[in-house]
């Protein structure tokens, strides 16, 4: 059904009385102080407005369901996520299909507040997060910028307002306690303004009058179905465009409304962040996290699919959570071991079937460490490892496929031990194989520094590293001497300057290095540095043996020698560990 007409004063004031709600299926809020103001500008020159989509819910439907308040007082740090609304008994409800952005605007923009952290503040610092209400400039020249707004609309605090010259801000919240036009001349005679000064502020005022309190400019179409799968499929096809709606927020919008004990949406929520904040820091998401769920609750397929939302498996997943939780804590703290983080891990799916093994067999804490697992983590390790350095990602298409067969294999062989060679196989069978051949060696010979996959690639050459400490990647000949005006002082013509600068980056320069070893080696040629750190012949050639260095030239001129040497050795070693054909 089509609504046509209703005012901003009038959604507003449903949202207050929690007649306009948001279902658990939309995102948070995401827009920035910026997009705000432009909405607002917008509205002034009387742009389209776009239209909502409304899903009318009767008393006996919204008794199912979770359903969040608008944002009105935004702060980044302590209040960013919408807060759940208790039940709603005899109450129908109209939950926003579509406009959940533009209505939240609305509600901060007329109503509330922004806390955005200012740039570079800190967080933990309440000064970083100034509140701050939005304000329209009443004597801004109407010319157009160049995105083409008119009206100057600005987030800003009270203190930033009262030491404004060349402005008069009026926070626009204030419009909303003003009755009828009528009191509109007496707020612009507050003002010291000349002639052409109160025009354009009575101008300006009397529009953002109109914009909120007489405006038809909420026009909707209402959804009057209850059947949940019809609502579901709107919201789906609805965001089809734009930003395409993860099917994961239908599981937790179910999730939330179906789980008994725990608050679906704040327990992921927390355990995203917590996850994320682990070790080197991680970039995992909410479709992870409960991609995992359908995984490791032996869900029949993996996949973000309406028919796996059923009351039933909703029920498992609660009830196995803890187990999930603690398994994913554990996964991704031993991949930190690993020495990945969010800058190196290609692909967080890859992590699965590990979650998946951990979880079924309950291995300690000690697994992380303990010595009578090192056969069965270095196992993870090297098929991890080699499923991220394929260039053709074994992690793309067909993935759900895929992750439901491994998961399999792992139930059936994965009781006493990591079954790396049995997956393998079937990651063989279905085009997926981790054998590399001489081409794809040759790939690999070329990565250069910054690479995501050139941690796991050297992690993989020295297995001896441990990364359980900070490693850098280092430059084994230091990048800072590969200069043109350095190469032409120690007499290195044009066209070897112009090699050796075009292969400082590339692999065989590298090496992982801890932290501090890093720091303290700075400039220093190799031979000088293995002088200085290992002072006994012994073992210097036991360091150059394990990092493939061979014989470390002391002069810059013999880079290229020493380059084509080490790659060669590289090339042998990746040959014999990833099986090329």
């Amino acid at each position: 059904m089509y609504t046509s007409g209703g005012t901003i004063k009038d959604a507003l004031d449903a949202i207050h009385k929690h007649d306009y709600v948001l279902p658990a299926i939309q995102r948070e809020f995401v827009w920035k102080p910026q997009q705000i103001e432009r909405l607002f500008d917008s509205l002034m020159q009387k742009y389209p407005f776009g239209t909502f989509l409304f899903w009318q819910v009767e008393p006996q439907t919204a008794v199912s369901f979770q359903f969040y308040d608008f944002m009105r007082e935004y702060h980044e740090r302590d209040a960013a996520h919408c807060a759940p609304l208790g039940a709603q008994p005899g109450h129908p409800v109209t939950a926003v299909l579509d406009g959940q952005q533009r209505l939240t605007a609305l509600n901060i923009g007329f109503r509330g507040s922004m806390a955005a952290r200012t740039r570079g503040g800190w967080w933990a610092n309440d000064a970083s997060f100034p509140k701050r209400r939005l304000c329209l400039d009443l004597i801004a020249a109407r010319d157009p910028d160049e995105d083409g707004a008119v009206y100057r609309f600005r987030f800003m605090t009270k203190a930033q307002r009262e030491v404004a010259t060349d402005a008069v801000w009026y926070p626009v919240h204030k419009i909303v306690s003003v009755e009828d036009n009528t009191g509109l001349h007496e707020i612009v005679e507050g003002f010291d303004l000349n002639k052409e000064q109160r025009k354009l502020a009575f101008n300006a005022i009397a529009r953002l009058y109109s914009v909120y309190h007489s405006d038809q400019l909420i026009n909707a179409y209402a959804e009057r179905s209850q059947d949940i799968e019809r609502v579901l499929n709107i919201f789906i096809r609805l965001n089809s465009g734009g930003t395409v709606l993860s099917y994961s927020d239908l599981l937790l919008s179910i999730a939330v409304a179906q789980w008994k004990q725990l608050d679906a949406r704040a327990t992921i929520h927390e355990l995203v962040g917590s996850l994320n904040a682990t070790g080197r820091r991680f970039a995992f998401s909410q479709d992870f996290v409960l991609k995992a769920g359908l995984m490791l609750t032996d869900i029949a397929s993996v996949g973000f699919k309406v028919e796996n939302f059923t009351a039933d498996n909703m029920s498992k997943l609660e009830i196995g959570w803890p187990k999930i939780e603690a398994a994913l804590r554990q996964t991704v703290a031993l991949v930190d071991r690993f020495g990945l983080s969010g800058q190196t891990l290609r692909a967080d799916s890859a992590l699965l079937p590990i979650a998946y093994y951990l979880h079924r067999r309950s291995l300690p804490d000690a697994y992380l460490t303990h010595s009578s697992y090192a056969a069965d983590r270095e196992a993870v390790r090297g098929w991890l490892v080699r499923s991220l350095l394929k260039s053709s990602g074994i992690w793309g298409s067909g993935l759900d496929v895929l992750l439901t067969a491994l998961r399999e294999l792992i139930r059936t062989h994965g009781t006493n031990g990591f079954p790396a060679a049995e997956l393998e196989r079937e990651m063989e069978r279905r085009g997926k194989s981790l054998r590399f051949e001489d081409a794809e060696i040759d790939d690999l010979l070329h990565l250069t520094y910054g690479d995501r996959r050139m941690v796991p690639l050297l992690s993989l050459l020295f297995p001896f590293v441990d990364l359980a400490h900070e490693m850098h990647v280092d430059h084994v000949f230091p990048r800072s001497r590969f200069t043109a005006k350095k190469l032409a002082k120690i007499g290195a013509g044009d066209e070897a300057a112009a090699w050796m600068i075009e292969h400082v980056d590339a692999l065989p320069n590298l090496q992982l290095l801890e932290g501090t070893a890093n720091q303290e080696k700075l400039a220093a040629l190799p031979a000088a540095w293995l002088a200085k750190t290992k002072p006994d012949s012994a073992s210097q050639a036991d360091y150059r043996d394990r990092h493939l260095l061979g014989t470390v030239p002391d002069e810059m001129m013999d880079f290229e020698a020493f380059f084509t040497a080490r790659r060669e050795a590289m090339r042998g070693r990746l040959k014999a560990l990833l099986a090329a054909s």
